[in-house]
């Protein structure tokens, strides 16, 4: 490996440590962790649109570019869905992940004001969890069908949906229909993904 690639590696984690050490007292976060060289950060929702901008702003951490926005849904737990936030600092070459729980009456403040692009991904994670962002301008679907009913990334959601479509060679069009489940709602074993 070329020395100067190790330099920088050196510069990227002397950066993360010292952005670790300083967060913990300046922001409300509940946890933070190093995950390889991705900082990970753990905040409450009332608390997500502050530190976004602090992260943003900041002259040292400039996390000035946001890559992602992503949601996952874990049933089991009663702050059901986790809201993931993957910000870039292009002046420290540095990654850092901020981290919200919600449950399914909360509502996400939309960070539009701070990442212009954010709407587009509130978007997906609206039409795909069901999951609202106040102050967002254009909350549509954007990945399923108007008519769509659902959010179809939800492990409650059927796997075969709610309508089916097929082509009708009688009327000579596409016409969806209803369809009538075994059971309501899938279960899942935690535990194991193994059945014995």
């Amino acid at each position: 490996m070329p020395l100067w690639h190790l330099s920088n590696i050196l510069k990227m984690k002397n950066h993360l440590l010292f952005v670790y050490q300083y967060l913990r007292k300046v922001l409300p976060i509940i946890y933070l962790y190093f995950n390889k060289t991705t900082l990970v950060l753990f905040v409450k929702p009332e608390n997500l649109f502050l530190v976004l901008f602090f992260l943003k702003k900041h002259t040292q951490t400039q996390y000035s570019i946001l890559t992602c926005i992503s949601g996952v849904d874990y049933p089991f737990r009663t702050r059901r869905f986790e809201i993931i936030y993957e910000l870039l600092s292009i002046k420290f070459n540095s990654r850092i992940r901020v981290i919200t729980f919600i449950d399914e009456m909360t509502v996400v403040t939309s960070i539009y004001k701070i990442f212009s692009g954010s709407t587009w991904w509130e978007r997906e994670v609206w039409d795909l969890f069901g999951i609202f962002f106040d102050n967002n301008q254009s909350l549509k679907r954007i990945l399923t069908d108007y008519g769509f009913e659902g959010h179809p990334l939800r492990k409650d959601f059927p796997l075969s949906g709610y309508v089916e479509s097929r082509y009708d060679e009688e009327i000579k069009r596409v016409i969806c229909e209803p369809i009538e489940h075994a059971q309501e709602y899938r279960m899942f074993d935690f535990k194991t993904g193994w059945k014995s």
